[in-house]
């Protein structure tokens, strides 16, 4: 495993024109392992660089969890109607149902356990991209809104608060 994302795409993702449920993100699924040794450490301050959502590239956050598992970037019909979505940036191992404890090929179907933004939880799709960098949840504000416990960003979606 190299750490690089595998079959990264530049599509852009999908998730700010939809509905996504991120005042409180809750707790990380269950059987999640923390990083041993994560770049940035719980309680680290950090600048967004990932634009998942408006607002949130170049926002400062906190590192409130840092994690080992594989993560993916997911192509997905909504259970509630509508477009596909594409490149859902992230979705972790433990969020796809019956997924295993193996890295999933690009193009692999798959079912989605989380409810990250309306009509995902239970949305069939394929795994567009992914990597197996350590994956953060932080707390950030963006637009005046703060985001407590968002799922999910990579590491090289950060870098540190100066």
């Amino acid at each position: 495993m190299d750490g690089m994302p595998m079959g990264s795409s530049s599509m852009p993702t999908s998730a700010s024109s939809m509905a996504m449920d991120h005042g409180d993100g809750g707790p990380v699924p269950a059987g999640m392992k923390p990083a041993s040794d994560p770049k940035y450490p719980v309680g680290s301050k950090v600048i967004l660089t990932a634009d998942h959502m408006e607002g949130m590239d170049g926002a400062r956050a906190s590192v409130v969890g840092a994690y080992a598992t594989f993560t993916y970037a997911v192509n997905y019909t909504p259970t509630t109607g509508g477009a596909m979505v594409k490149d859902h940036k992230w979705v972790v191992q433990q969020e796809l149902q019956d997924a295993g404890s193996k890295r999933l090929a690009n193009g692999t179907k798959v079912v989605l356990t989380t409810d990250h933004m309306s009509g995902m939880k239970g949305a069939h799709g394929t795994i567009a991209s992914s990597t197996d960098q350590t994956v953060y949840v932080v707390d950030y504000t963006a637009g005046g809104m703060t985001m407590k416990n968002h799922k999910w960003v990579v590491e090289d979606e950060m870098k540190p608060a100066k």
